[in-house]
């Protein structure tokens, strides 16, 4: 038996989430992810590593653009089978490719004006990494799949889909693959999420793996906790206030909007912040909340009890979803103190930043981050202490409250991460430690081994590893 293991992104680095596995005759993509660290976009342009029309099936583990994003281009190049995630991951990554596309096709055509304008020209025309039209031309190759049950994806080749707890619908991926009597297991961690967290249900955890891949965005750090959450947000808020100025939050709309919607019912239903209005001003945000809706089944026990008790996060006295131009624009004419939460997370697109023009040079108002910013984002730029920064092709100065608030991530952090792998009862054959900054990768590397003396590595970019 000989499994060939090929890491084409996330590797030394948090976005472009991407694996293929070539065993018995077929190959397998584990997720196809947009780079968005600003200094490694290009790669989104370049061509596959091999001939889409070649890959029998794509596994998606969940529905965050770093791990879906590229599907339309592997579509759009030759891939014709399925695509094989949760109900809700289909769900979302339907909205989220969308929104990706009409996003790339506005910025082309952005870029194209400004050129026009300052008499730029260039070798190659602006264009679209993909339009909305082949984004829509992945959607029939979605398969749905439920947690636990077993799916054949290849000759000999078997896939399970197990509950990651990082956003609605998200999966660890266990890989089996049979040849000559012989079996092997591949897990995939997707993203792992965080125990006792607010909506989802707790990360599955694995007693058996031949091969392990495990995320490590927060491999070296650990995070707040909840009641630490409650108080810097309540403690923002009331000062923001006070100085007359808005919050401004750039946020992720998959989880991370219905998350802080979820604290702010809390502080509000205990009147421990003012009682402002609160703007989700995402359409996507908006949809993937409907979708929040639709999958019950995937809340966990307290989230339940809010739903019976008819205090659900996603409908308070003071929210406010505006899906339309018309109604983000209208914002900005509000006096006195708003909330906003708007995407894109860090800062890449979207309408955070029109609020950010709108607020970044006010010393009164604040820049709230509350998720991970990739090296080479705007996002990262701001938190990084940026004086100056250029958003929509204009520079301006970095006068508000820059505040970050890293308890909010759904991502495990170092202690999260080492507790999924340490539940594994037999040594594996070896532990892979991907999508992480090199820091972070080679701190939690460090670890594994350290703490258990298993065989454990940090692959790089489009290394191969036979797995015999």
């Amino acid at each position: 038996m000989e499994i060939k293991l090929s890491f084409l992104g996330a590797a030394r680095n948090v976005t472009g989430s991407r694996y293929l596995i070539e065993a018995n005759g077929s190959r397998i993509l584990v997720d196809c992810g947009l780079y968005q660290e600003r200094d490694l976009r290009e790669r989104n342009w370049d061509p596959f590593r091999i001939p889409p029309s070649t890959i029998d099936a794509v596994l998606l583990t969940h529905a965050h653009l770093d791990h879906c994003g590229l599907l339309p281009k592997l579509v759009r190049e030759g891939f014709q089978g399925k695509i094989y995630c949760t109900a809700a991951t289909s769900e979302i990554a339907q909205i989220v490719l969308l929104d990706s596309a009409h996003l790339q096709e506005e910025d082309a055509e952005f870029k194209r004006k400004r050129h026009e304008r300052e008499g730029r020209t260039g070798p190659y025309p602006v264009v679209p990494l993909y339009t909305t039209e082949q984004a829509e031309a992945s959607f029939p190759l979605f398969k749905t799949v439920r947690y636990e049950e077993p799916v054949k994806v290849g000759d000999g080749i078997e896939a399970s889909f197990h509950d990651a707890g990082h956003i609605l619908g998200s999966s660890m991926i266990r890989v089996s693959v049979n040849s000559n009597g012989q079996e092997r297991t591949i897990v995939f961690s997707g993203d792992v999420g965080r125990w006792d967290r607010p909506i989802l249900r707790d990360p599955t955890i694995f007693d058996q793996a031949d091969y392990l891949l495990v995320e490590s965005t927060y491999g070296d750090r650990v995070h707040d906790d909840e009641e630490d959450i409650n108080k810097q947000l309540s403690d923002v808020i009331r000062a923001t206030r006070k100085a007359g100025g808005n919050i401004a939050i750039p946020s992720f709309a998959v989880e991370r909007s219905q998350e802080i919607l979820y604290h702010l019912n809390e502080l509000l239903m205990k009147d421990l912040i003012p009682h402002l209005m609160v703007f989700v001003d995402s359409p996507m945000a908006i949809s993937v909340t409907e979708v929040f809706e639709h999958h019950p089944e995937l809340f966990d026990e307290d989230m339940m009890e809010l739903i019976r008790r008819r205090e659900s996060p996603f409908d308070f006295a003071g929210l406010k979803m505006t899906r339309t131009v018309k109604e983000s624009k209208a914002i900005n004419h509000i006096k006195g103190t708003v909330i906003v939460i708007a995407g894109a997370g860090m800062c890449t697109g979207g309408r955070i930043k029109h609020h950010l023009v709108n607020n970044i040079s006010r010393p009164e108002s604040t820049i709230l981050f509350v998720g991970y910013q990739a090296v080479g984002t705007l996002g990262r730029h701001i938190v990084n202490g940026a004086k100056e920064v250029r958003i929509l092709g204009e520079t301006y100065r970095v006068n508000a409250n820059i505040i970050q608030i890293h308890g909010f991530s759904a991502h495990a952090d170092r202690d999260d991460l080492f507790k999924w792998v340490s539940g594994l009862r037999t040594p594996p054959r070896h532990v892979f430690v991907t999508h992480g900054e090199p820091e972070a990768a080679d701190a939690f590397a460090d670890l594994i081994q350290k703490k258990t003396g298993w065989d454990t590595s940090v692959p790089t970019y489009q290394s191969e590893v036979v797995l015999k």
